[in-house]
């Protein structure tokens, strides 16, 4: 209600009572609000005077008749709120102090006022330590880093001790905690921690924030800003974003920096006179200690971090996916002329239009996916072959109409300049390949060899990879980088060569 002055409410009673006009007159006049003039209205009737006022009626007897102090209530009998509810509640999507005072006032109207609630709250919180302190909103955050303490693993066969990476997750609101034990802080190990841990909590928060991102950036260097393309391919999967812990804000580390510290005392303490010969043993006892770690009462707060995870975090989890994560690593490649791609030493076809060009290539354990431009060209099995060829026949060109300057006859005229060895090379790698084009990459190989030692070298280590049937290119490079093109062959029984056949094709096919 807006507070007039006491001139303003004796003119509204004269107005209102003498001159008999309407509230929206009377407003107009005094430039008030229709509804603070109802208020006063109800105010005078309860006062019990009447038009015209005493003359001996003072404007302070006037206010304090229309105003009312409220009745005195001791401080010991109003109601002081349960400021660990209060603080839970905060955690809650949409809380905020104004809404709690308010439903603590309509249980008890002779309570406190907002000032006092909320300075009494901040002295309250403040008691606690930083991490309890701090206000994270249900299912919004999740805490993510490594240990710095590591545990040692024994081989039962080979007596061999490695140490295991310590992996700890904490949910913001309710500090529920996940932990496992990893062989490494690499990508692999740390995406497949996240899924773990999701899996942990049935649920996905909106945030992640990795400390420093560990291997969640670029090129899977600890410290590079840029996101990791299979870090950010696992947040899309899950629909979370990732926010790293910024440089120098010790606020924003502190909930995860204290998750690890607890999992150091309660956990890695626990269990630093027991002796582990796998990573599933370690994991295992960890898992015990972690379940009695979330059921563990709080200190300074009402039940435990299960029960704030079940009563606060949990229900604002957003579902996990139809599927985990399937780990994957990128790598950007550039097609040949031969339109394959090289990964981890076996090539893999792609249209043929993309000769040159550069693509990223995403690879999982069973499987290799090409994508130009973001979108996919070619999917392959993974095959573990080095040195062998994926090919689909659809990425071939139509007999090589549009790419005439690269072709099996182009090839053996180039080597040709070389010498008929080297002619002789390249028509045998050609013809014992499924497909001619399958062979373009080992015979350019070859023919740039003659730049690096000279085409008279290369002329004479091809005659003698002809003869010992060795026309590959690492067998001669290695003639060449060992000399033997300059020594004499040694002595060799001649051997009767089978008769030739239509299906065989020699350096002439190709003319």
């Amino acid at each position: 209600m807006e507070r007039l002055s006491m001139r303003k409410i004796r003119e509204y009673l004269r107005l209102r009572f003498e001159a008999g006009l309407s509230r929206r007159q009377i407003a107009a006049s005094l430039q008030v609000a229709r509804s603070s003039l109802g208020e006063y209205e109800r105010r005078f009737a309860a006062t019990g005077l009447t038009w015209p006022l005493p003359a001996s009626l003072s404007d302070a007897e006037l206010e304090r008749r229309l105003f009312p102090p409220p009745p005195a209530v001791p401080i010991e009998a109003r109601v002081v709120p349960d400021w660990s509810t209060v603080h839970q509640e905060l955690r809650r999507p949409g809380v905020t102090l104004m809404l709690l005072w308010e439903e603590y006032r309509a249980t008890h109207p002779q309570g406190f006022g907002y000032s006092w609630f909320c300075k009494s709250y901040e002295a309250w919180s403040g008691k606690l330590d930083v991490v309890m302190r701090q206000t994270h909103r249900a299912g919004e955050k999740l805490f993510v880093d490594y240990a710095g303490q590591t545990v040692e693993v024994i081989d039962r066969s080979s007596g061999e001790v490695r140490t295991a990476q310590i992996f700890v997750a904490v949910l913001g609101a309710s500090n529920y905690t996940y932990a496992e034990a990893t062989w490494s802080q690499n990508l692999a190990d740390w995406i497949g921690a996240h899924v773990r841990a999701f899996a942990f909590l049935g649920g996905v928060p909106e945030l992640l924030v990795p400390d420093n991102l560990a291997s969640g950036v670029s090129k899977a260097h600890r410290y590079e800003p840029d996101l990791n393309p299979t870090y950010a391919e696992l947040a899309a999967h899950y629909g979370v974003a990732v926010i790293p812990a910024r440089v120098r804000r010790p606020r924003d580390k502190a909930k995860v920096e204290a998750g690890v510290q607890v999992v150091e005392r309660l956990i890695l303490a626990v269990l630093r006179h027991r002796t582990f010969f796998s990573l599933r043993e370690l994991n295992g006892a960890i898992a015990e200690l972690l379940e009695r770690l979330n059921r563990r009462p709080f200190k300074k707060l009402p039940g435990s971090r299960l029960e704030a995870f079940e009563t606060i975090d949990r229900p604002a989890l957003r579902p996990l996916p139809a599927t985990p994560y399937v780990y994957a690593t990128w790598k950007r490649v550039r097609v040949n002329i031969d339109y394959h791609v090289e990964v981890d030493g076996h090539y893999y076809s792609v249209p043929y239009a993309l000769v040159k060009q550069a693509l990223e290539v995403r690879v999982t354990d069973h499987t290799v996916e090409c994508f130009h431009q973001r979108q996919r060209v070619a999917s392959h099995v993974r095959s573990a072959l080095k040195g062998r060829h994926t090919t689909v026949a659809e990425h071939m060109p139509k007999a090589h109409r549009e790419y005439a300057d690269w072709t099996p006859e182009r090839l053996v005229r180039w080597a040709e300049k070389t010498g008929p060895a080297t002619a002789g090379v390249v028509a045998h790698i050609l013809a014992n390949r499924p497909h001619p084009q399958q062979g373009f990459r080992s015979c350019l190989g070859i023919l740039r060899l003659g730049e690096r030692h000279g085409n008279d070298r290369l002329e004479a280590a091809c005659a003698r990879a002809l003869r010992f049937n060795a026309c590959r290119y690492k067998s001669i490079e290695s003639i060449l980088q060992r000399g033997l093109d300059r020594q004499a062959w040694p002595e060799q029984p001649t051997l009767d060569l089978p008769p030739a056949h239509d299906h065989l094709r020699g350096p002439g096919y190709f003319h």
